[in-house]
């Protein structure tokens, strides 16, 4: 089991004017780069124990980079029965991200392709390698729709989970999977915290469910470029869970997520990420709004 850092910022909830105890998750330290290391390693040992040894996923970085590393360590440890992945990335890739998995890499059982049509490419493979009884042998790596991806958190809400009377904890999100997996976790533990979803106004797909009015998505992409999911699979569910914990669904812009950067910067000299910062973008503006939390609350790092 891999627990991740978390302290309370006492500084930077008084900046924000939070009279709870705010605390920071972060994510961004897990060893496989963010907290898809909680979903990823779930899901390759599941399909391997099925016998599958080649993957496909389609990513904007943070889970190729995750299951880079999870093949590369167990190829290491079972060099005569080695396992395969294809990456396929977007041509918005940003150059950091791109360059930081490529960097990973170094093996010839892993390789990378930058492409137009990422997501639609993998299904394809997964579904040249299916045959007709739906047996598979090359597997399409997706968090939003295998629920084995929701598994990986619980662990991540039983370390949250030790804050005491822990009250709120903000996500940023893209799927939801993170969201999903931390209620199911949670519920299991016995506690039911106010889950609130971060998205940006690039990729509002399930946070617009609950505004009436919300603007087309602006020209310039947002800083955040983890948010990219714009089927949400799971917005049904996450909706739901939003409800029933009283939390909140909320969208994020450019000029909110410089100033959360900014914030996080001055009371905790933390140089973070706009797809982490947009934790607490959300948890401003709930402030902003009045939001009453009785207990602490948690804000998640996710990563680059």
């Amino acid at each position: 089991m891999i627990i991740t850092p978390q302290f309370q910022a006492s500084k930077l909830a008084q900046t924000i004017g939070l009279k709870v105890p705010l605390y920071i998750k972060r994510e961004d330290l897990h060893p496989l780069g963010s907290h898809k290391g909680r979903s990823i390693p779930n899901m390759i040992e599941k399909y391997i124990n099925n016998g599958i040894k080649n993957f496909v996923i389609s990513s904007s970085g943070n889970a190729a980079l995750a299951a880079t590393l999870v093949i590369k360590n167990y190829n290491e440890k079972h060099p005569n029965n080695k396992i395969n992945l294809k990456i396929f990335v977007g041509n918005s890739i940003p150059r950091h991200k791109l360059k930081n998995i490529t960097d990973t890499i170094k093996t010839k059982e892993i390789t990378i392709e930058q492409i137009k049509n990422p997501k639609q490419t993998a299904f394809q493979i997964e579904k040249d390698n299916t045959d007709k009884n739906g047996n598979v042998t090359t597997k399409f790596l997706r968090q939003s729709t295998d629920e084995n991806a929701l598994l990986g958190y619980f662990e991540l809400a039983e370390e949250l989970a030790t804050i005491k009377d822990l009250d709120a904890v903000f996500i940023p999100t893209s799927s939801a999977t993170t969201a999903v997996g931390l209620h199911e976790g949670f519920k299991k533990i016995g506690i039911n915290p106010q889950i609130h979803i971060i998205q940006t106004d690039s990729c509002s797909t399930i946070s617009k469910n609950f505004y009436d009015n919300v603007p087309s998505p602006p020209s310039i992409p947002s800083l955040a470029s983890a948010i990219v999911d714009n089927v949400g699979h799971r917005t049904k569910d996450i909706i739901n869970i939003i409800k029933k914990s009283h939390g909140m669904a909320w969208i994020a812009d450019n000029n909110e997520i410089r100033e959360s950067i900014r914030a996080i910067k001055q009371t905790t000299n933390l140089d973070i990420s706009p797809n982490s910062a947009l934790s607490l973008v959300g948890l401003a503006k709930a402030l902003k709004l009045n939001w009453k939390f009785k207990g602490p609350v948690a804000i998640l790092f996710t990563g680059n």
